[in-house]
């Protein structure tokens, strides 16, 4: 049987907004990467709107400018603005710890950064992205030329979760979300292909 070529539909995000959160993050299982946190801001300039992304950093140049910067970033007395595109957008549940909203549920929009069109610290330019040269067929490099897709990490056969966890409920849902079926005798939660 003979299976087309697969296919990709991108979804795009672009805007700009202030950087926040530049951080390593060490996972228990994959490589380490960059991370950093994007408010966007949108609407009106007398009512300006914010989201929150929290984003994997993945486009080559702009991990080069947020590593370089970094301090800046993590600085709360400086300003750092960005024009930015995001890809892959998803949404992820969490339990609040602490503060009035302890207990209870939060959404977290997750993303992968792809580019930085450009930056200011402070009211200053530092970077402005050039402008890229058109191939000869008249289309201009797209962005999965310039950060291809990265491979999702293989979800684990088995895991375990302790009811002791403060997040214990939020992981059950997202296992269950992501397809695990909960063995009783066990007390594992198993990917249906691990099952015996």
């Amino acid at each position: 049987m003979s299976h087309d070529t697969e296919k990709f539909y991108d979804l795009h995000i672009q805007g700009l907004g202030h950087l926040s959160r530049a951080r390593e993050v060490i996972p228990q299982r994959g490589q380490a990467f960059l991370a950093v946190t994007i408010t966007a801001i949108f609407g009106s300039a007398d009512n300006v709107q914010r989201t929150r992304f929290d984003c994997r950093i993945v486009g080559r140049e702009a991990e080069r400018l947020v590593r370089e910067h970094m301090d800046a970033i993590n600085d709360r007395d400086t300003t750092l603005l960005t024009g930015f595109r995001l890809g892959d957008l998803y949404a992820e549940t969490f339990t609040y710890e602490k503060g009035d909203r302890a207990g209870e549920t939060g959404v977290s929009l997750k993303a992968r950064l792809l580019r930085i069109d450009w930056m200011k610290v402070n009211g200053e330019t530092v970077y402005q992205r050039p402008k890229r040269e058109a191939s000869p067929d008249g289309e201009t490099p797209t962005q999965s030329e310039e950060a291809p897709p990265i491979e999702p990490e293989p979800l684990p056969a088995e895991v375990r979760l302790s009811k002791d966890d403060p997040d214990f409920e939020a992981k059950k849902a997202k296992l269950k979300e992501q397809g695990y079926r909960f063995d009783g005798r066990e007390k594992v939660w198993r990917l249906p292909k691990a099952a015996a």
